[in-house]
């Protein structure tokens, strides 16, 4: 069942931070933490299933961090959803074959079609159109302000 977890909420404004503070540098965790608040047990491992799932890509050391794997434009706030879904484990009671008659034949139905209504609108909702609403609304990009183009 698709509900709006904390998990789901820290894990797809991770990829935002990252995003949209990134620099030259990857975007280290503790950085994330400070700006959005999340704390870093779920961060650590949303990000790590980010890393896994091809949207994240980890490096390591000391200057280490989190960047994209790919274009933020490439990248879909659905699929963000499709690996936070996998990680959490609860049952899902859409697939529980007891119940009512009206539940399994109705109900259910109803919100499998809701759930994929949802799906195909963050499937069209890109990390980059979200970067866009945050540069309109006037947040300042950390990564932006700490570039250096000298030579």
């Amino acid at each position: 069942m698709l509900r709006l977890s904390k998990k789901m909420l820290f894990a797809i404004e991770a990829v935002l931070d990252i995003a949209y503070h990134a620099g030259s540098e990857p975007v280290q965790s503790r950085e994330i933490t400070r700006r959005q608040g999340i704390p870093r047990r779920y961060l650590e491992q949303a990000l790590q299933q980010l890393v896994r799932h091809g949207i994240l890509i980890g490096v390591r050391g000391p200057r280490g961090g989190y960047r994209l794997a790919r274009e933020r434009r490439r990248i879909s706030i659905a699929d963000i959803v499709r690996v936070v879904r996998k990680m959490e484990t609860s049952e899902d009671p859409i697939q529980d074959t007891s119940g009512s008659e009206l539940g399994i034949k109705v109900v259910r139905p109803l919100w499998c079609e809701l759930q994929d209504e949802i799906m195909e609108r963050l499937e069209s909702v890109s990390v980059d159109d979200l970067c866009n609403d945050a540069n309109k609304s006037g947040i300042v990009s950390e990564g932006r302000t700490n570039l250096d183009f000298s030579i």
